[in-house]
């Protein structure tokens, strides 16, 4: 089971039998807040097939997502790198699915060994760094038509499945614009047969040509984190 997880995966076997006794498996319904801001960072989280957003809402209620954390990622790493182990972002179920649970404080004593995971971590922190930062470019400088196939190739991504349960009202939360402009944007979309979106679920149909309308974040993120941390597929 941890295998399905790529950090958890890298992993000796040595390293895993210290921290397999204290992995629990859970599944995460979409929408289910796992911390909200300002929140203790009591458990990190190693997805297998779910996604979770990292959002960060404003003063006047609006909320954009700023960062996704799938299979090949972990969730928490803030209690893991020390400092507060508290952050002002929120972290949400984006697509339903199954994930291993465990408690950051066994987390933290294996990353102090200075070790495997210590070492992972901190691969694994720059590559998100650079999603980040890439997303922040992309929100300004990128038009909805290019960041909507290059959020849904990303989503894909790190659930390895063509078929994603997803509203337009939650993309268009996540990427911090009016629904109004989502549903225009994935009918020009549907209509070149790139996609396919019926009540609540999208069915990527052209892989290369999802990947030819975003814009080249995608590509970026992706060759960053295969330098980072290796290419599963």
């Amino acid at each position: 089971m941890t295998a399905e997880n790529q950090i958890l995966a890298s992993l000796s076997p040595a390293v895993l039998q210290r921290l397999e006794p204290h992995l629990v498996h859970v599944n995460l319904e979409q929408g289910l807040v796992l911390h909200r801001p300002g929140e203790p960072l009591v458990y990190v989280y190693f997805p297998i097939n779910c996604l979770i957003s990292i959002t960060l809402t404003m003063q006047d209620g609006s909320t954009a997502e700023v960062g996704m954390v799938g299979n090949r990622e972990v969730l928490g790493i803030n209690a893991i790198l020390g400092g507060s182990a508290t952050t002002q972002t929120e972290y949400v179920v984006q697509v339903a699915g199954r994930a291993m649970k465990i408690d950051a404080r066994i987390v933290r004593q294996e990353f102090e060994r200075h070790g495997e995971l210590h070492d992972v971590m901190l691969r694994y922190t720059q590559a998100f760094l650079a999603q980040v930062t890439q997303t922040a470019a992309c929100n300004s400088l990128h038009t909805l038509e290019q960041r909507l196939p290059h959020w849904l190739l990303e989503t894909q991504e790190r659930v390895h499945s063509n078929h994603l349960a997803l509203t337009q009202e939650f993309i268009a939360t996540m990427l911090g614009v009016r629904r109004a402009g989502v549903t225009q944007a994935a009918q020009k979309l549907q209509e070149r047969k790139l996609i396919q979106y019926r009540r609540g679920n999208v069915q990527i149909l052209n892989q290369a040509g999802l990947e030819a309308s975003a814009c080249e974040c995608f590509k970026r993120i992706k060759a960053e984190y295969d330098r980072l941390l290796g290419n599963d597929t």
